[in-house]
């Protein structure tokens, strides 16, 4: 089961006695985790019916008997539990003694007043593990894993849709550009972007580019974009901009490497046929860097992206050792892949 069709049986009434959400996109997973909250538990029950437990501090033993024990007031509880390593591969806290059997023996009949909810920041689970089996059997396993390149900028789009605005061609694709591609930050500039553009609006990509400040890595980002495109002029513009902003040219540099250096390995792994979640996988990348280096590497030669880290190579040391100015060095280096 994914987390929509998840979202849905909760408004449908359909609940599981015990809910297992891991992954990487803390967004998406607290939002799932307040639809559970404001589904299960009217406003007026929340102080007797919500409680929070971290694993790291508190046994699992504990957490159980907090669910075999009858709610007080409130027809039902939601307990949420922060894990840090009871379901993954990682080791576990030596500070706190868990007894995994008192939660086996849970799932085996779960009270039905309550609602277990563990929430686990780590992209697997531990597959191997008894207590991994036994609530995928009783309970529901939901991942929330980064989105991606297409899924992205229809999340965009949707976030906007919800403000009652629209994003024109472009725009979604500028916001990721400029903010980055953490669902927290986007929501949070999508927001701006439609109160400026108000009920009804069209946000358009200058809006973007006006409105939302890009971080360094950012700038970068677009700026190797632009050398891909051969819009040399406005590579020169962003790097001088940097500069204006007191970013340190070497930085700047290792930035551009680092940029060139995924471009590489995208263009390799595609060639042997990876799939764009299994090179961000093995990259350790969001899926929508994947989709634009890939669409970068395109316009480049594989003999061509080594020259240009070799060259990047050279640069650094020379930077370093003071062989040559750091920002002529760079103004060169930009000048020349450009030619």
């Amino acid at each position: 089961m994914d987390a929509k069709t998840a979202a849905k049986a909760v408004k449908q009434g359909e609940v599981s006695p015990v809910y297992l959400l891991y992954g990487s996109e803390k967004y998406q997973m607290n939002e799932f985790a307040a639809l559970l909250e404001a589904q299960l538990l009217s406003k007026e029950d929340r102080d007797f019916a919500l409680i929070h437990m971290d694993l790291s501090e508190t046994p699992i033993q504990v957490v159980v008997e907090e669910a075999e024990t009858v709610p007080f007031m409130v027809p039902r509880k939601l307990i949420f539990v922060r894990d840090v390593s009871l379901f993954t591969a990682g080791k576990e806290n030596g500070k706190v003694e868990h007894r995994i059997e008192a939660l086996l023996d849970y799932m085996e009949n779960p009270a039905e007043y309550s609602v277990i909810v563990f929430m686990v920041n780590q992209e697997k689970l531990d597959e191997r593990k008894k207590v991994v089996k036994a609530v995928k059997k009783a309970g529901t396993a939901l991942a929330f894993l980064p989105l991606g390149g297409e899924d992205l900028l229809k999340w965009v789009e949707q976030q906007a849709s919800k403000q009652s605005c629209t994003f024109a061609r472009g725009a979604a694709e500028a916001l990721i550009r400029n903010a980055g591609t953490s669902l927290q930050t986007l929501a949070g500039e999508v927001d701006k972007l439609c109160l400026y553009a108000g009920s009804g609006g069209t946000v358009d990509e200058a809006t973007v580019d006006q409105l939302v400040a890009r971080s360094t890595e950012q700038n970068v980002f677009a700026l190797v974009e632009d050398i891909a495109n051969l819009r040399l002029d406005k590579a020169l513009s962003i790097f001088y901009e940097l500069l204006k902003q007191r970013e340190e040219p070497i930085k700047i540099a290792a930035l551009i490497t680092r940029q060139f250096r995924i471009i590489l390995q995208v263009k390799m792994l595609s060639r042997q046929s990876y799939s764009q979640q299994q090179i961000a996988s093995q990259l350790g990348l969001h899926p929508y860097a994947v989709k634009i280096a890939g669409e970068q590497a395109k316009k480049f030669e594989t003999t061509k992206l080594e020259n240009i880290l070799n060259y990047l190579g050279d640069l650094d040391y020379k930077m370093k050792s003071g062989g040559v100015d750091k920002v002529l060095g760079l103004e060169l280096f930009l000048l020349r892949l450009g030619a």
